[in-house]
């Protein structure tokens, strides 16, 4: 079987990783798999394709900002994409996160669905629904036809000039009408059940997958005793933060900060992983730690923690939960959507948006919790969060 997956990122990110993983366990199983990527460094290994240089993809966002259409254009990379499909030839053509201005989405729908290649889609967000907006959020304008676009200019990628929601809302509509041979899964049950509601999928076959993570190598219980000696911990309780990006509004990070100031005078520490701040006004309970892309070094910084704390207004599945809880860490948190349906129920707990009051005596209770098995945490989430089980789940569509 020859698979052809199509993504934005390629090794790096979240739905990077996935898609190496699913490309490593692909030739593992004697199977072709060939990765077609737009943003980023270049990758110099066999069957790894940059669709178009940095430059042009940079003068394709410029176009995206300028005429307010995110996924049209992009004429050099669909067909540097176009060339390679038609070359390789694929059984499958399993598309990720196609936004970043990497291809004009609604031409590369079209392509497939008129040479009848059978596709995968995989939702990891909601723009390919919403046409635009990767969280909603409380917008339920998608449903029936956007326009007056209340995410412009923040939530959603367009021109600070022309509001294109109404326009692009009606072409990503035709581009997934009349393709039969499509089926889309996603990670969560929660984007799953808002994904069914949109007109684009009526009729399309729709599954739910969850992201895997490598739970046998890197997301497991390790000795933390390298970071206690390292930051001086000697008897604190731990509550952890980890985020891509600690400022972006919707992560919630100005909410881990009042959570620390109103515990300042507690034996808790907090740690931020992923924190891109001021680092010198942080409350003194607090120790920011820079993006780290040794995952090994992650997985040291969870099996460390007491508890990881998630603050998100809104996630898609969230990554952070499944990694924390191989690690064998609880999760507390705010409701953001999928979290709370893709966490283990009885190793984590979430509470209304927003409530401060009510998340701080959530994160106290499970500090000093004595009956969570840092082990069976760990034991019970890596036979839900493999991999392996992604991959087999991926596997049985493509050959349905």
């Amino acid at each position: 079987m020859k698979v052809i997956q199509v993504n934005a990122v390629y090794p790096s990110g979240s739905t990077g990783k996935i898609v190496k993983d699913l490309h490593t366990q692909l030739l593992e199983n004697g199977h072709e798999s060939i990765i077609c990527y737009g943003r980023g460094g270049r990758v110099n290994d066999q069957n790894v394709h940059k669709t178009a240089p940095e430059l042009v993809m940079k003068m394709q966002s410029l176009r995206s900002k300028i005429t307010g259409y995110a996924y049209g254009g992009s004429l050099y990379s669909t067909l540097s994409l176009k060339k390679i499909i038609n070359k390789e030839n694929p059984d499958i053509v399993h598309l990720h996160c196609i936004n970043s201005y990497m291809v004009n989405i609604y031409k590369l729908l079209k392509f497939l669905k008129k040479n009848k290649i059978k596709t995968v889609l995989t939702l990891h967000a909601e723009f390919m629904y919403t046409a635009g907006c990767a969280h909603a959020l409380d917008c339920e304008k998608w449903k029936s036809g956007c326009g007056s676009c209340p995410q412009k200019n923040s939530g959603r990628p367009s021109s600070k000039i022309f509001d294109r929601s109404a326009d692009e809302w009606v072409l990503m509509k035709e581009a997934f009408e009349g393709f039969d041979n499509l089926i889309i899964t996603s990670v969560s049950k929660w984007l799953h059940d808002r994904a069914i509601q949109s007109p684009f999928f009526l009729d399309k076959e729709m599954k739910v997958v969850l992201n895997g993570i490598d739970t046998e190598n890197t997301f497991k219980l390790v000795d933390a005793t390298k970071l206690k000696k390292r930051f001086e911990i000697n008897g604190e309780k731990i509550v952890l933060h980890v985020t891509p990006s600690f400022n972006q509004p919707i992560k919630g990070g100005k909410n881990v900060i009042k959570l620390a100031k109103a515990l300042e005078n507690e034996n808790i520490r907090f740690f931020i992983v992923g924190f891109d701040g001021d680092a010198d006004n942080l409350p003194k309970n607090v120790t920011a730690i820079s993006r780290t892309n040794n995952q090994r070094d992650l997985a040291m910084f969870y099996s460390l923690a007491d508890v990881t704390l998630l603050t998100s207004e809104k996630e898609t599945f969230s990554m952070v939960c499944a990694e924390s809880l191989a690690c064998g860490t609880p999760v507390v948190g705010f409701k953001a959507g999928a979290p709370e349906t893709i966490s283990l129920n009885e190793y984590s707990e979430f509470v209304e948006q927003g409530n401060i009051k009510e998340l701080e005596k959530t994160i106290k209770k499970w500090l000093f919790k004595k009956e969570s098995d840092p082990i069976d945490i760990s034991s019970k989430a890596q036979e839900v969060y493999s991999k392996k089980l992604m991959y087999e789940q991926y596997l049985k569509l493509y050959k349905a």
